[in-house]
């Protein structure tokens, strides 16, 4: 097949990888994409945002299927456009990408659908804020309602630190003030094409910049696949997956294809599980960064399938996936500066000699060459992955 993906990221390098590895050999094209990319797969300078711009480099190059990777072109109605010239695409019209766009919208959806989640206030006026906070008291959640590149969460302890945090998002649009939800964080991935929902391996990541899970929060600094522990609180990681596709993604699916948007692309759990209560914290609308790093090198059967099978509104005809017993882990190195304003520019050097090493490889975030040298070009850099024996 002849496959676009758009984006320029780890995620999306990711995709490609797994792509490029089946037996298949597909044609793939990537818009932007980054250096790393580049070495499997052809880039094309084209904003992925660009609905017009992408629907017709689609066309133009009769792709099969289109991958969106990053919220912002689903936000802003890609796969719409690209529907409409007649090419499937992995990923949720602007309707159904509500879900991640406005988390007021998510909280909606999940109280109709009967979804467990932490209770929320929305507020628009500073007043508001500081009854909403003093509600809820500490640990106070501070929520930005629209995209926020990982950057709109706040936890805190600190009042003061909570109501700055909110009013600099006040500004931008609404925010929400949600009752905390202790315990452990897993996300789960399912591959949906509207009607069904097949899932992936479960894994944990970690926000926090500093080691000890400590520091401001990011989009993602590293993460994990699979999680042994869920053998203790449900009994395996099977009885764990059924009980949120019963509970949580499944009822989410039902009541978005009542509401006229049903959701075909990737529907990504950021759940919360304290003993075997399950509770969403959130949802997105496509692979998450960096969870799919070790999600996906995990995958033994095709991910071209699940990606066309959504795409086309047939997944009951694919098989399930299967993953690898062995697991994965992978660390993300960052500029200094993230997730202010990290340092650019930087060289990169070493990546050859770290993927001589058995099982590992690296997935560039962003990266770029220039005269010659494999420069830093964001503020997550790259994510070293590593394959490990979990017995």
């Amino acid at each position: 097949m002849r496959i676009l993906i758009l984006g320029s990221g780890a995620r999306e390098h990711a995709i490609a990888l797994a792509l490029a590895r089946e037996a298949a050999g597909h044609d793939l094209l990537v818009a932007p994409g980054n250096a790393g990319i580049a070495a499997v797969a052809r880039t094309v300078p084209v904003d992925p945002s660009d609905a017009p711009a992408v629907a017709s480099l689609a066309l133009d190059e009769a792709v099969d299927l289109v991958v969106v990777g990053p919220e912002a072109p689903l936000i802003a109605g890609v796969a719409d456009a690209v529907r409409e010239r007649g090419i499937p695409v992995f990923g949720p019209d602007r309707a159904a990408a509500r879900l991640e766009g406005s988390k007021a919208f998510a909280k909606r959806i999940m109280a109709d659908a009967g979804v467990p989640t932490g209770a929320a206030t929305d507020v628009l006026t500073a007043a508001d804020l500081d009854a909403a906070l003093d509600a809820g008291g500490a640990p106070y959640v501070v929520k930005a309602d629209g995209l926020a590149a990982g950057k709109g969460v706040l936890v805190t302890e600190d009042r003061d630190a909570a109501r700055a945090h909110a009013l600099s998002w006040l500004e931008r649009g609404p925010v929400l003030v949600e009752r905390f939800l202790g315990g452990r964080e897993v996300s789960l991935f399912f591959v949906s094409d509207g009607e069904r929902a097949v899932a992936l391996s479960p894994a944990q990541d970690y926000k926090r910049i500093g080691d000890g899970d400590t520091g401001g929060n990011t989009g993602g600094m590293g993460a994990f696949s699979p999680l042994p522990w869920l053998d203790d609180a449900f009994g395996g990681e099977a009885a764990f997956v059924d009980h949120v596709r019963t509970a949580i993604a499944e009822p989410v699916l039902l009541r978005l294809a009542a509401e006229g948007c049903p959701f075909l692309g990737l529907l990504y759990c950021g759940l919360v599980v304290e003993g075997r209560d399950v509770r969403v914290i959130e949802f997105n609308a496509r692979f998450g960064d960096p969870e799919t790093q070790v999600v996906l090198p995990r995958l033994t059967t095709p991910l071209s399938e699940l990606l066309v099978a959504a795409a086309t509104g047939t997944l009951d005809t694919v098989r399930a996936p299967e993953v690898s017993t062995d697991g994965a882990v992978g660390v993300v190195l960052a500029s200094e500066g993230y997730p202010g304003d990290p340092v650019l520019g930087r060289p990169i050097e070493g990546i050859d000699d770290a993927e001589a090493l058995d099982g590992v490889h690296v997935v560039h975030a962003a990266t770029e060459r220039a005269g010659g040298e494999l420069l830093a070009a964001g503020g997550r850099v790259l994510t070293g992955a590593f394959d490990l024996d979990v017995h």
